[in-house]
């Protein structure tokens, strides 16, 4: 479903991302470990398309999607849900899900899905509250059900537990699971929280100073991993 192959990401001379490979399938769950600063956020943005690459390949269902805006990728099938949740204060719940529908496929309706208040039944209760209004956990499910409005084949995910209390981090973890196992979506996760991502991942890789420096299967993430972000 994603490959970005040999990514490279600079900020004026100072290089984020060195020669950086991922794979997503669909069906599948992808974490990226790694501590604060490594380039973790920066990798995210650069598939999405808020990030001009310097070099190297990110292409969807093999399709390149060099030079294609994020509004463009979005349409392409990338949902997104940003580090900080990035809900809109003003609007209410319904109105911030109604956002996800400029990027859904014509031939699709455009209506928010019921099954958006079947994975998150919290937000059927709070339609016409503003997202400001809400929990940081609560907004939190409004990003994710937000990026699944757009019907994506592939949902990237920067940091959804962060601030998070640990039911709805449970709550997330059971999301995400039945997202990629029973609806087929390739899920690309952001972690620092070492035993959610341990528990959802079918392959990860670790980044360090915007480099790969571990990757395998889910199975490998071990306690050599952990300590290796917690130093």
């Amino acid at each position: 479903m994603l490959d970005v192959h040999a990514l490279d990401v600079h900020y004026g001379s100072a290089q984020a991302l060195k020669g950086v490979s991922i794979e997503a399938r669909a069906g599948e769950v992808t974490c990226v470990l790694g501590r604060n600063g490594v380039g973790k956020t920066t990798l995210m943005r650069a598939i999405t398309g808020h990030l001009k690459p310097s070099g190297g390949s990110i292409k969807l269902d093999g399709a390149d999607l060099a030079g294609r805006a994020p509004y463009d990728r979005a349409r392409s099938g990338i949902g997104f849900v940003p580090q900080g949740r990035e809900v809109f204060p003003l609007l209410t719940v319904e109105e911030n899900l109604r956002t996800g529908l400029a990027a859904r496929p014509r031939k699709l309706e455009r209506k928010i899905p019921d099954d958006i208040f079947a994975l998150f039944p919290v937000l059927k209760s709070m339609l016409g509250r503003r997202g400001g209004d809400l929990s940081g956990g609560q907004q939190q499910q409004l990003a994710i059900g937000r990026a699944l409005v757009t019907a994506p084949k592939l949902l990237v995910l920067d940091e959804p537990t962060e601030g998070i209390q640990p039911s709805i981090i449970k709550d997330i973890g059971r999301v995400i699971r039945l997202l990629a196992r029973e609806r087929g979506l390739a899920v690309v996760l952001v972690e620092q929280y070492f035993d959610f991502a341990q528990e959802l991942a079918d392959r990860f890789i670790v980044l360090d100073r915007g480099e790969v420096i571990a990757a395998g299967d889910g199975a490998a993430l071990d306690d050599d991993i952990r300590r290796h972000l917690t130093v």
